[in-house]
C-alpha cells in the first residue's frame, strides 16, 4: 500500500470527523445551521474551482454533455443543499459523535440500491454486514435504553436522510465520473448546491441580520469549517484514492467515527454510553465487512468513485 496514499485518507478522514465538533461550537457563538450550511458552501465554491483549474478540469467541464451537467447538478443539490441542511439541523439536536457514526450507514444503502438496479441479490456475507449496520444504528441511538432512544430520535432520522442523500450522490457520482473525471463533476455539484443554498438563506432567514449578528471569532471558525473541515479533506481524499483505490480508501475512512467520539469527549464533554459503544463498533465492523466483500468479488474501484463529504 502506498504510505502517501494511506497517509492522504486517513488525514482526509480525521478532518471530515472535525466538522462536528467546530458545528457545536458555532452554535454556541448563535450562528444557525442554515447560515453556517451557506457559508461553509460559498467558502469552500472558489477553492473547488480553483483545484479544478490546477488539475485541467474547467476543459472537461466545458465539454461535459447536458445530461451529465444536470446529472451532476442534480447529484449536488440533493447531497451538498438539502443532505446538509437535515445533517447541520440533526447536530442541533444529537451529539457529534452520533451523527459522524450515523452518517456512515450510507454504504450500506448504496449496497442495497445497486442491488435493486443490478438485479443482483446481495451475497449473504454483505446481507450480514448490511444487518450489522442496521442493528449498530439502532444501539447508538439509545437502543434498549427508551429514555435515550427517544431523545435522539428525531435527529437520528434526519442524519440517516442526510446518509440517504450521500448514498444516491455515491451511485450516481460513480457513473459520471468515469465520464467527466471527478474534479469536474464535483465542482458542478458544489455549484448547483451553493446556488440552493444562498436564495434558501435569504428567502428563510432574516440574512443581513444573522450575518451582522456573526463574531470576528465565528467567522475565524466559519473559514476553518469551509477549508479545513470540507476542501482540504476533499482534496486529500481524491489524492489518496487515486494513488491505492477506492476500497482500501473506504477501509481507511473508518477511522473518521472513533476520532469525533475521541474529540467530542475531550472538547465538548460528550459521553455515550455502553449500548451506544456497542452501535459504534457494529457500525464499523458492517463497513469493513462490506469493503471485504466488494474486494472479494473484485469489482473495478478507480479514483473517481469518491468524492467530498457533506
Amino acid at each position: 500500500m502506498d504510505p502517501v496514499g494511506a497517509a492522504c485518507l486517513a488525514l482526509a478522514a480525521m478532518l471530515f470527523a472535525t466538522k462536528g465538533i467546530f458545528a457545536k461550537q458555532l452554535y454556541l457563538m448563535g450562528v444557525g445551521f442554515e447560515a453556517l450550511v451557506t457559508i461553509r458552501a460559498v467558502v469552500a465554491l472558489p477553492l473547488f474551482w480553483a483545484f479544478a483549474h490546477r488539475g485541467g478540469g474547467l476543459a472537461a467541464v466545458r465539454s461535459a454533455s447536458p445530461r451529465a451537467i444536470v446529472a451532476a447538478a442534480a447529484a449536488g443539490a440533493l447531497c451538498y443543499y438539502a443532505g446538509a441542511l437535515l445533517d447541520f439541523w440533526a447536530l442541533t439536536m444529537i451529539d457529534a459523535s452520533i451523527e459522524r457514526v450515523l452518517i456512515f450507514s450510507y454504504p450500506a444503502m448504496v449496497v442495497l440500491f445497486t442491488s435493486v438496479r443490478d438485479r443482483a441479490p446481495p451475497s449473504r456475507r454483505v446481507l450480514f454486514a448490511t444487518a450489522l449496520s442496521y442493528l449498530g444504528i439502532f444501539f447508538t441511538m439509545g437502543g434498549f435504553d427508551l429514555v435515550e432512544l427517544r431523545a435522539n430520535l428525531f435527529g437520528a432520522m434526519l442524519v440517516l436522510g442526510s446518509a440517504l442523500s450521500y448514498a444516491i450522490y455515491f451511485i450516481v457520482s460513480e457513473k459520471y465520473t468515469r465520464e467527466i473525471g471527478s474534479a469536474p463533476f464535483t465542482v458542478l455539484a458544489m455549484t448547483a448546491a451553493a446556488a440552493c443554498l444562498v436564495p434558501h438563506f435569504w428567502l428563510t432567514r432574516d440574512a443581513g441580520a444573522e450575518l451582522a449578528a456573526i463574531t470576528p471569532a465565528a467567522w475565524m471558525l466559519l473559514l476553518v469549517i469551509g477549508i479545513v473541515c470540507m476542501f482540504i479533506p476533499a482534496s486529500l481524499q481524491a489524492e489518496g484514492v487515486r494513488r491505492i483505490g477506492a476500497q482500501r480508501g473506504a477501509v481507511l475512512s473508518t477511522v473518521g467515527p472513533p476520532t469525533t467520539v475521541v474529540l467530542a469527549w475531550a472538547l465538548l464533554g460528550e459521553r455515550l454510553n455502553a449500548w451506544q459503544w456497542l452501535g459504534i463498533a457494529l457500525i464499523v465492523a458492517g463497513i469493513l465487512v462490506l469493503d471485504l466483500a466488494r474486494a472479494s468479488a473484485r469489482r473495478p474501484a478507480t479514483a473517481e468513485t469518491s468524492t467530498a463529504e457533506r
